[in-house]
């Protein structure tokens, strides 16, 4: 993919180094302790700063290696993309006004509004704060332990997650979630896997406006976002986890139905083809 020297989104947020703060409440003793400190003629309000101090972790002492830097620097032209044409899609095609999510940069573990996660969950999407967030050494995974190495392979991920924040403001995520209690654990893994094949038909539909608007794909850039969709396909998956395909228990689509999704929006670059949930056959 041709990026190097083109505009970075400034829709970051870099918390790499900082870890998960777990200490950010006072809990009981401290509150206990502000109090003594009170009745016993002390400034309760120096004390909390202190405490407040203590908690804060910062990232001053993080150095990211010269490779993490310019992966950065990459997921930011490639979020930036994603803004560009998703503005514009928004306005031609469904009348709208997007509104753009923050991309948060982890390292080791992260808290969002959906919770805590640690690298080991991959990159993922949270309706509750509107962010994306990834830990860069995701692609260092793709390349050693998928074998699907390339920057496009790391652009597809990041349009992914993206589409799953344009189902979000479509109120396609929360329409899935209302079902959750009314179904069974397989009925409801049936419409995550429609949810997470229409995110890839998105983000095909991001790279086929990439190239049409920008011109930045380069030879081999669509082989390799397929090689990572085929890479973490349910089937793939659990046949490296435990050796043999539990269907039932799909979440994000096989292999093929991933390939063929992304390539279908790849293709048509129209939003009216993707509805996974309607489809007779995914």
């Amino acid at each position: 993919m041709k990026w190097r020297g083109r505009k970075e989104s400034t829709n970051v947020d870099d918390r790499r180094g900082r870890g998960i703060n777990k200490g950010a409440g006072l809990g009981l003793g401290g509150i206990v302790l502000v109090l003594v400190v009170w009745l016993m003629g002390g400034n309760p309000m120096q004390m909390l700063q202190q405490v407040q101090q203590q908690n804060q972790v910062t990232n001053s002492e993080y150095q990211p290696s010269a490779e993490e830097e310019e992966l950065a620097s990459f997921v930011k032209v490639v979020l930036q993309d994603t803004e560009d044409i998703w503005h514009k899609l928004f306005q031609e095609q469904l009348g709208q006004s997007y509104e753009e999510p923050t991309l948060v940069l982890f390292s080791g573990g992260v808290q969002s509004a959906c919770g805590q996660a640690s690298s080991a969950s991959g990159p993922f999407y949270c309706p509750g704060d509107h962010q994306v967030y990834i830990d860069l050494s995701f692609y260092k995974m793709l390349k050693d332990r998928f074998n699907a190495p390339g920057d496009f392979a790391m652009a597809y991920v990041v349009a992914h997650e993206v589409g799953h924040h344009i189902q979000n403001l479509l109120g396609i995520s929360r329409q899935v979630q209302s079902q959750r209690s009314s179904l069974s654990e397989v009925e409801y893994n049936k419409l995550s896997v429609k949810l997470e094949l229409q995110a890839d038909f998105l983000a095909g539909v991001w790279a086929h406006y990439a190239q049409n608007y920008k011109g930045v794909l380069e030879p081999g850039d669509i082989e390799e976002a397929l090689r990572a969709a085929n890479a973490i396909g349910d089937d793939q998956l659990q046949k490296q986890a435990q050796g043999h395909v539990v269907p039932d228990a799909f979440t994000h689509g096989t292999s093929e139905q991933r390939m063929r999704w992304f390539t279908k929006g790849f293709q048509s670059g129209n939003l009216n083809m993707g509805d996974t949930f309607s489809a007779t056959e995914l």
